[in-house]
């Protein structure tokens, strides 16, 4: 018979979804076009980034090429022939669930699956009118004519980009479940 204290350890490891370490968050200004690594409160490291080229408006629907503002999780890293690394977020996330329904962009449905992937701490479908594939990535083979543009212009279809070389750095402080939050 399992001890009451192997039972409990047992009980909390399939109830409790796997997430990245509490103290790490980060925060991405808009406005500044910068990422900001923190560790309880403290600024760890400060990127570069650049956004979509739709303008400074948050993203409302799929093909506007624009960056959404909000509170999301890091769901899933993977290298990417295309962006050396891809961060993908799980956007939706409700507000922008919400927001869609109300003005009839998704249906009923549609809100339910994306609520229920919330619940679960699954990637909400990315098969809406909201779009989806929005993420933090690398800006793929560097040439001189791609950096430059990377330094000068939001060029992105909404996602937020970095040099190659700071995307595999960001990656060593984020995990599956750290918290981004994305303001102007």
């Amino acid at each position: 018979m399992r001890s009451f204290l192997a039972i409990i350890i047992w009980v909390c490891s399939i109830s409790s979804p796997v997430s990245a370490s509490d103290d790490i968050e980060l925060l991405v200004l808009r406005s500044q076009h910068e990422l900001i690594v923190k560790q309880n409160g403290m600024t760890l490291r400060t990127f570069k980034v650049a956004f979509g080229s739709g303008g400074k408006k948050a993203k409302r629907r799929e093909g506007d090429h624009t960056t959404p503002k909000g509170k999301y999780q890091i769901n899933r890293v993977r290298d990417s022939d295309r962006f050396h690394v891809f961060i993908q977020l799980n956007y939706p996330n409700m507000n922008d669930a919400k927001r869609a329904l109300k003005n009839h962009s998704i249906s009923r449905q549609q809100y339910r699956d994306i609520l229920d992937a919330h619940n679960k701490g699954k990637l909400p479908p990315q098969n809406t009118a909201l779009g989806g594939a929005i993420g933090l990535h690398g800006i793929g083979l560097e040439t001189k004519d791609k950096i430059e543009i990377h330094q000068v212009a939001d060029w992105t279809q909404g996602c937020i980009a970095m040099r190659n070389n700071e995307i595999e750095e960001l990656s060593r402080y984020i995990d599956v479940g750290t918290a981004i939050t994305i303001i102007d």
